[in-house]
């Protein structure tokens, strides 16, 4: 039998359709869709932070990904490679936690997170506080989860990898890698015990 070594390093964590419902629920409402699009989307966390509301098309289902913002030289950056610019299908729960947002924060251009729509949020800040949330939910405490495992939970969720391959080849496919995505997630609801 032929083993492979794991290389030494840890594996990240992934969220269930259920766990991210659950994590979502216990974040305030101000921070519910910043997680939402790391967990739906699976953008990067300055690709998060450099989010307008111009790149959020809700009439053609999609988030452009365009700019990073980064945290250490805090400026915002054009994509490094091609791959850096892309299209990602907006499903139709995050959908949702973002036109909550919009209405939450009365903004309808500017950035879509952070407190004024022109200055990112505080990466520590919002770690810090979604970690409160989730150590003293109830009726159990949850497990935490990091912007960038968000990022692995998104992959393991979707058609992403097949549509930045293959996408090109199928006209229409923002709208139908999120309809198969809101398939999925409403599979996986339908699916859990009530009670």
């Amino acid at each position: 039998m032929l083993e492979v070594p794991s290389g030494g390093t840890r594996r990240d964590r992934v969220a269930s359709p259920e766990e991210a419902e659950q994590l979502l629920a216990a974040l305030p409402l101000g921070d519910r869709a910043l997680w939402a699009t790391a967990l739906y989307a699976g953008l990067r966390r300055g690709e998060l932070f450099a989010l307008g509301w111009e790149d959020v098309d809700f009439e053609g289902g999609v988030v452009r990904v365009r700019r990073s913002w980064d945290v250490k030289a805090r400026v915002t950056l054009e994509p490094k490679t091609r791959a850096g610019r892309r299209t990602v299908p907006l499903a139709s729960t995050l959908r949702a936690h973002l036109r909550e947002h919009k209405l939450y924060t009365a903004r309808r251009s500017g950035l879509v997170f952070g407190t004024d729509g022109v200055k990112p949020p505080d990466p520590d800040a919002v770690s810090q506080r979604a970690l409160r949330c989730w150590t003293k939910a109830k009726p159990m405490p949850l497990t935490p989860i990091g912007l960038h495992e968000c990022r692995h939970t998104f992959a393991s969720l979707s058609v992403t990898i097949t549509f930045d391959r293959y996408g090109h080849l199928m006209p229409g496919n923002e709208e139908q890698a999120a309809g198969l995505l809101d398939v999925y997630l409403e599979a996986s609801t339908a699916a859990r015990p009530q009670g």
